[in-house]
């Protein structure tokens, strides 16, 4: 029974909570390790669309364990908000652990990620203005506040306290803004106490303790690997890791014990915000993509910029992340297409790049070159088997595969939890990745 790590082999929204869900009863808990309500997933159930922001999508699954780890921050007003909309749907949230570590956004970073993000003007990062930014950028400078603090009046206003004295400065003296107090955030921050503390846990012991017993546990990364801080297109990122070395740090897991990496993408692109996206497509195509596909974000509605495969970045996520299998959704939004190009490589100021660029410039500049593919007409959403998609489906798969360095275990074809082809079963640890 192993340790499962599914995250984006993309820029995100490539359908993590679907392949999460998915496992459905084979796990027993589903971990969020990173990230916070700056991204959702989209679960549909039979007739019921799920959007997720916080929770992770294992708590859709009767049975399975939900988990908020360390390397999560958490607005406990989503979180409650969250969990609230959920059981009035019927949803039971009441197995929710929670880690006493994680990092909690405070009111006061929400205001400091929007006044930022103003003050930047054209060189904005395109962030959501959720406080994810700055309550990250607290957890390293040492000056953040965590689950634990809620339940020591004391400390919890001496943390708020010192925070306030630089963000106060900064909001009054540099971004013109009112000087907030104190006392106010300490009450909020407060108020959640009661209500948060049977959810809280030490999820470092509870998950080392479920992996002993031989339990599955699904760790479930928020944004994706081009979005890493240390691994995407810097700065144009989030504030966190969610590849795979983000999974041991961000639960407390050693990294001996992570048995399985799956990578989720596209049959195509997209990608939210600012930064380089060499196969963005600006023509009809391109808006084909989004309207079809519903590429719009889960969290903030915000139209998705889109573009053909790119199996540079593929190789790239499977490096970094060292992938065992990669999953590809929503083959079935290519249906219709005469010829669908795949990104084999760049183009750089007259060289040829079959792997990432080395630096952010090069990338930036970077133009794909494309190896086209024939497509097919048929609607493949209802098929279930390997044998039932049309030829030129399985052509454009099989392709996908032997430029990405990575087998394709699963093949979305619709947003339904059902809608999916099992090519092969998850691959056994130690076992190349390569197809």
């Amino acid at each position: 029974m192993p340790a499962i790590v599914v995250l984006g082999a993309q820029w995100g929204d490539e359908g993590k909570g679907k392949a999460t869900d998915q496992l459905g009863s084979a796990t027993d808990y589903v971990v969020k390790f990173n990230g916070g309500n700056n991204a959702g997933h989209t679960v549909v159930v039979g007739s019921e669309k799920y959007a997720l922001h916080l929770l992770p999508s294992g708590i859709l699954t009767p049975g399975v364990t939900p988990v908020i780890a360390n390397g999560v921050v958490v607005d406990l007003a989503v979180l409650f908000q969250e969990i609230d909309d959920l059981t009035e749907r019927g949803i039971d949230c009441s197995r929710l652990q929670v880690s006493a570590s994680a990092h909690v956004i405070p009111s006061y970073n929400r205001t400091m990620d929007a006044v930022t993000e103003r003050f930047l003007g054209q060189r904005k990062i395109g962030t959501t203005g959720r406080g994810i930014g700055p309550t990250y950028g607290d957890k390293m400078t040492r000056v953040g506040i965590r689950i634990q603090d809620l339940f020591d009046p004391s400390i919890l206003r001496q943390k708020v306290e010192g925070a306030l004295l630089q963000k106060n400065a900064l909001l009054v003296k540099i971004y013109n803004r009112r000087q907030i107090e104190a006392d106010a955030i300490v009450d909020e921050l407060l108020s959640y106490g009661e209500r948060l503390r049977p959810m809280v846990a030490d999820t470092s012991l509870l998950l080392n303790q479920a992996l002993d017993r031989g339990e599955t546990v699904v760790f479930e990364a928020g944004q994706a690997t081009m979005l890493d801080i240390d691994h995407g297109t810097y700065p144009f990122v989030t504030s966190s890791n969610c590849t795979a070395g983000g999974a041991s740090t961000g639960t407390g897991i050693g990294p001996t014990r992570l048995d399985r990496i799956v990578g989720v993408a596209k049959a195509y692109c997209t990608r939210v915000g600012e930064g380089p996206f060499p196969t963005e497509l600006d023509d009809e195509k391109g808006e084909f993509l989004r309207v079809t596909g519903s590429e719009f974000g889960t969290t903030t509605g915000r139209p998705r910029r889109t573009g053909w495969y790119d199996a540079v970045v593929a190789r790239y996520s499977s490096r970094i992340n060292g992938l065992t299998d990669l999953v590809i959704t929503k083959l079935d939004i290519l249906s219709g297409l005469a010829e669908i190009p795949v990104c084999v490589a760049y183009e750089v100021d007259g060289v040829r790049h079959e792997e990432m660029p080395v630096n952010q410039t090069d990338f930036h500049h970077a133009v794909p070159v494309y190896e086209n593919r024939p497509g097919w007409t048929e609607d493949i959403s209802q098929c279930r088997t390997w044998e039932e998609l049309p030829a030129a489906a399985r052509d454009y798969i099989e392709y996908l595969e032997e430029v990405s360095g990575c087998r394709i275990s699963t093949v979305g074809v619709g947003p339904d939890r059902e809608a999916a082809i099992v090519r092969h079963a998850l691959a056994q640890p130690g076992a190349p990745a390569h197809p």
